[in-house]
């Protein structure tokens, strides 16, 4: 029998794993290929691979008997169901320190189930975040790998060879945490991703509609904030998006339908933050704003009964203040995009606190500094920010940061009351410097809501007169009595 000499195998060939195959073969290794209909096998052999030294197998058995040890292999298919599929089928084949990998969009909590059945029969187990796309995963993504700490050193040079390289070389991949530490980093970072799209259609609303600016004038300040420190991947495509043209000659983007998808991870986001008792109410806005979004028929529907003011803004005929509000524009999506960078730093160390995790908050922010799609300049800010106080308990009260939102804050302000007065919708914009001004605030209004929990549920208080942890109810009717329920915290 001849010796084996596959690095890798990868179970999945839609484009993902096709593209994550071709660029390991580029960095030199011998990745074996395997896909449960075996004539997708063929046909990347015969065509996409052709020419390189990727090797085929048309079985489970095949696959794992053209492995070095440890085996490792990596699955990219769907989550769920088919991972389980998939890790069922190879149990059989593998032998203790083998490595199964997860490369898809897993939810943190099967990757934490997962990683304990594996390590109880001897084998190891990674969930991986893998984000960047098509283009990324071909040509250099950013990687998020947990699970089985002991299995880094096997996938190590894989993973770094083939992931997307920032300054000086430093690969945008490092070893993120136990069990599903990895892809709960993925999932905070496909949150904040729908929160930077959303923060971006919302400039693009205001002035679309606000301003009555069309697609290439709109290209034009798109092209021109990816110079300074808005510069990111999809502030990048937002400008070709928008001088893309159809066959007609009409921008392309006018003719596409106001409808949005989502595939789950924003939501998953949102619902953990809910669990976790974390305020993550610029991403929780994002999906409600698709939400609202596939309500396309009842929308249109509505337009016609409920009426409001007329959205075109008195700064569209001045063209210095229309050069002033597009400033302004900018200042807002700069600002809200820095609460909501805040907002998912929260929810990572509430998460590392309630799973044991520790994670390097720096070093989170430098694997998303390349080939993801939240990739930008801002994030070397982020590592900066951690790198200099690694206890620092919210982006929002580092120097720069501080300073930054004090310079975009006037600018902000006023794009958010001109939205509500105008009848713009800018639910990111307005709830990004909601959650500021309560964070900054000593008092809110809360005393007066604890006092009406206490007065028609007994559920108690505490005072601001006597130490944190002591609970007073009071009997507010005369009628109630002097029992009181348990206290809670949710």
């Amino acid at each position: 029998m001849s010796t084996p000499t596959g690095d890798i195998a990868v179970i999945g060939l839609a484009v993902m794993g096709q593209n994550l195959i071709l660029n390991m073969n580029d960095h030199g290794f011998t990745v074996v290929a395997y896909n449960r209909t075996t004539s997708k096998v063929d046909d990347f052999l015969a065509n996409e691979a052709k020419g390189t030294r990727i090797l085929g197998a048309h079985s489970i058995p095949e696959m794992v008997s053209m492995l070095k040890r440890p085996r490792r292999v990596m699955l990219m298919v769907k989550a769920g169901a088919p991972v389980d599929e998939f890790i069922e089928q190879l149990l059989p084949h593998l032998e203790p320190g083998d490595i199964v990998i997860d490369g898809g969009n897993s939810l943190y909590g099967d990757t934490n189930r997962r990683a304990k059945l594996l390590e109880s029969k001897g084998l190891l187990y990674v969930g991986s975040g893998v984000s960047g796309g098509e283009e990324g995963a071909r040509h250099g993504p950013s990687m998020m790998p947990g699970g089985s700490r002991a299995a880094w050193p096997h996938i190590k040079d894989i993973f770094q060879g083939i992931s997307a390289k920032v300054e000086n070389g430093v690969p945008c991949c490092d070893w993120v945490g136990d069990g599903g530490a990895g892809h709960y980093v993925k999932m905070v970072h496909n949150g904040i991703e729908y929160g930077d799209m959303q923060l971006i259609g919302e400039a693009y609303s205001l002035m679309r509609d606000g301003l009555g600016m069309g697609a290439d004038e709109m290209a034009t300040v798109f092209n021109t904030w990816n110079t300074g420190e808005l510069d990111s991947f999809l502030i990048e495509i937002t400008g070709h998006i928008l001088a893309k043209k159809d066959e007609d000659g009409q921008p392309l983007v006018d003719k596409i339908l106001d409808a949005a998808g989502q595939k789950g991870t924003g939501k998953w986001t949102v619902i953990d933050s809910a669990n976790l008792a974390q305020p993550v109410t610029l991403i929780a806005e994002a999906v409600f704003a698709r939400c609202v979004s596939a309500m396309k028929e009842e929308r249109v529907k509505a337009a016609r009964r409920l009426k409001g003011p007329r959205p075109i803004l008195s700064q569209a005929k001045d063209a210095e203040k229309k050069k002033a509000l597009i400033a302004d524009i900018m200042n807002a999506l700069y600002a809200s995009k820095i609460v909501s960078y805040a907002q998912g730093y929260m929810l990572l160390r509430a998460a590392a606190q309630e799973n044991g995790w520790s994670l390097n908050y720096g070093g989170i922010a430098l694997m998303w500094r390349g080939g993801c799609i939240i990739r930008s300049r801002f994030l070397g800010k982020i590592k900066e920010a951690y790198d200099k106080n690694p206890k620092l308990t919210n982006l929002l009260l580092d120097d720069y940061f501080r300073g930054e939102i004090k310079r975009c804050q006037k600018g902000w302000r006023n794009v958010v009351s001109l939205a509500v007065k105008k009848g713009i919708p800018v639910p990111a914009f307005s709830t990004a410097l909601a959650f500021f001004d309560s964070y900054r605030n000593p008092r809110l209004p809360a005393n007066l809501l604890q006092a009406q929990r206490d007065y028609f549920g007994a559920h108690t208080y505490e005072r601001v007169d006597q130490p944190r942890g002591q609970f007073f109810h009071t009997n507010w009717t005369g009628s109630g009595g002097r029992v009181s329920s348990s206290t809670y915290n949710a």
